[in-house]
């Protein structure tokens, strides 16, 4: 590919990617329009709007329920705040821009679902959305990258779905392509939070060191001068799962202690040194 076309494509990629469903941390752009417009310039991307059905796969990627808190990062004109409402969820919009907050407002009101779904005109570099179950956003990858240390420090089992932007070296748990329904920006991706494991773990006369690289796990299982490499080492959320020659061990990180079964059967469980 000449330099020439790769300018112009990665020039493309930066005017026509966008953020959170809709306008991620979109200015308060100085302007009299009451509605917004595709392609408006913001903060840092320009707004365009995630279609419906990438929002509902994007839903059905998180397994959301009634039970689950979903924030929106950059939550735009508030279409996936709202679905998720609809779904029974308790959801929140985080969106710099006051107009868009204002329209989300009237969206929600106009759907029934302000007793669910709340609008805040803020930074989401700045907000606190610890509490959430799964997060939804529509970033470029430079601003997935700078949230993901927030996003991974959250409770392990969070659920964090994106619309076509990835996070680096931290690689999807899912990915899906939506088809119908959709003509741009139509690729979501979903990471589960992992608890954290690396360091050593004492188990009945036994070492377990593990290394993480987000929700892959490798090390060695040590007894005595024993030492024994683990395989197909993997976190989801809270649960973890490895082998150790022909034992298969599953188990739930609970801080700093582990328990589970070996070959679904007998116990194990392990404490951080």
């Amino acid at each position: 590919m000449s330099m020439l076309r790769k300018s112009l494509l990665a020039a493309s990629i930066f005017m026509f990617s966008l953020s959170g469903n809709a306008w991620a941390q979109a200015t308060a752009a100085e302007t009299s329009a009451a509605e917004p417009k595709v392609g408006q310039a913001g903060k840092d991307v320009i707004w365009v709007p995630t279609s419906q059905a990438l929002i509902d796969r994007m839903l059905e990627m998180a397994k959301l329920t009634a039970d689950d808190r979903l924030v929106d990062l950059g939550s735009g004109d508030g279409r996936t705040v709202i679905t998720a409402a609809k779904r029974g969820a308790v959801a929140r919009g985080i969106e710099f821009n006051p107009d868009l907050v204002a329209l989300s407002k009237r969206e929600a009101a106009a759907a029934g679902v302000t007793d669910r779904a709340t609008f805040e005109q803020a930074d989401i570099f700045q907000s606190d959305f610890s509490d959430a179950t799964v997060v939804t956003l529509f970033l470029l990858p430079a601003l997935n990258l700078r949230l993901r240390p927030t996003l991974l420090d959250m409770k392990p089992g969070t659920r964090v779905v994106s619309n076509s932007f990835m996070m680096d070296d931290w690689q999807p748990d899912e990915s899906a392509h939506v088809t119908e329904g959709c003509s741009s920006y139509c690729v979501a991706y979903r990471w589960t939070v992992p608890a954290k494991v690396a360091g050593t773990w004492k188990m009945a006369g036994k070492e377990l060191v593990l290394s993480q690289n987000f929700q892959m796990v490798e090390g060695n299982l040590r007894q005595g001068e024993n030492s024994t490499p683990i395989k197909n080492g993997r976190l989801d959320g809270a649960r973890i799962t490895y082998s150790v020659g022909d034992e298969h061990y599953a188990g739930e990180v609970h801080g700093n202690r582990m328990q589970g079964t070996v070959n679904g059967r007998a116990g194990w469980t392990a404490s951080m040194r």
